[in-house]
């Protein structure tokens, strides 16, 4: 009868410690995230709750952290957007908080110079980090999106409204080869020539401020 009587506590106590491991595991718990960068990399991911927190959702915020931290289309908004993202598919309500060198919620990203336009501002080759604003300042260094050309690093000489007017620190004219043209049977020898890419672009093809080179 004993026996019986202890199997039958057993078996309540194991049902009763699976329902409160379903009652833990459904209800959401609130959790504070903190992501430090140095503008060049995620330097840390700092998380507060009362409840553990999973190794693999810290290792999914780490990526998408550097993943957003590297992506020229990211905002603060979407960066933590992803980063909420990831607490919800672990039943955690985020708060999330930026921290970079520019202060809190201020987005950086590095880049690194590709050419010789901004001579001798900057050299080809050289790192540089930009921060993500539309608050933008004629004479100051910026990166946008060109349409054939990608990300570009200009010198901001003009806003217009909407258009912004980005323009080449390096004025030069460079000879970078010659073509033969056969015209009515006349040939005739042309100089290519590499001139500085000044162009206007819309307001929101600025990715941000360069701040460190």
């Amino acid at each position: 009868m004993k026996s019986r009587t202890w199997m039958i506590l057993a078996s309540i106590a194991v049902i009763a410690l699976a329902v409160t491991a379903f009652y833990v595991s459904s209800n959401s718990h609130d959790v504070g995230i903190t992501i430090k960068t140095n503008g060049t990399a995620i330097t840390a991911v700092d998380m507060t709750s009362f409840s553990i927190i999973p190794s693999s959702m810290r290792s999914e915020i780490w990526q998408t952290s550097g993943n957003d931290l590297n992506d020229d289309k990211s905002t603060v908004d979407s960066f933590k957007s992803d980063i909420k993202a990831i607490a919800k598919k672990y039943n955690c309500t985020a708060s999330v908080k930026i921290e970079s060198q520019f202060g809190v919620d201020q987005l950086p990203m590095p880049a690194s110079v590709k050419g010789t336009s901004m001579v001798p501002t900057l050299q080809d080759g050289q790192s540089i980090i930009l921060l993500k604003t539309t608050d933008l300042k004629v004479g100051e260094i910026v990166v946008a999106r060109h349409p054939t050309y990608g990300l570009i690093v200009k010198r901001l000489a003009a806003i217009n409204g909407s258009q912004v007017y980005l323009r080449s620190d390096n004025r030069q004219i460079e000879v970078i080869g010659t073509k033969t043209v056969v015209e009515n049977g006349r040939s005739e020898v042309l100089t290519i020539e590499k001139t500085p890419l000044d162009t206007w672009l819309p307001k929101e093809n600025v990715v941000g401020v360069v701040k460190v080179y």
